[in-house]
């Protein structure tokens, strides 16, 4: 059975606040001890390539930058959609620290053995 819990991103700089409050309940989860993982789909997966927080902030929320090198060193992985970093041009040597590039199937698998998944919408 999974424990992980899945927060599902699918902004990024283009809607900072949307890209911004999956971090933030991400980090809550692994600030309690949860085994949390970010899932960033569509223009998400910029967030997981070196400089892809940078000036990504919301009226009222803590800098994304923050928030992601945090919720990395809090033990959380971000995920990046791998039919979604394909046409963006971004592999394995373009992943920040704490990123990696993950298939659907691993996702499902995940699902389908217990993890938990919140979407922003």
């Amino acid at each position: 059975m999974s424990n992980k819990i899945f927060f599902n991103c699918v902004y990024g700089k283009e809607d900072p606040e949307r890209a911004t409050l999956p971090f933030v309940a991400a980090n809550v989860a692994a600030a309690s001890g949860q085994e949390a993982v970010v899932v960033c789909t569509v223009e998400a997966v910029w967030l997981g390539t070196p400089g892809g927080t940078d000036g990504v902030a919301a009226n009222g929320l803590p800098p994304l930058a923050t928030l992601y090198d945090e919720f990395v060193a809090a033990g959380g992985k971000v995920w990046l959609c791998s039919a979604c970093t394909k046409p963006r041009g971004i592999d394995d040597s373009k992943c920040a620290k704490g990123a990696s590039i993950v298939g659907a199937a691993v996702v499902v698998e995940e699902i389908v053995n217990g993890a938990k998944a919140v979407s922003f919408a």
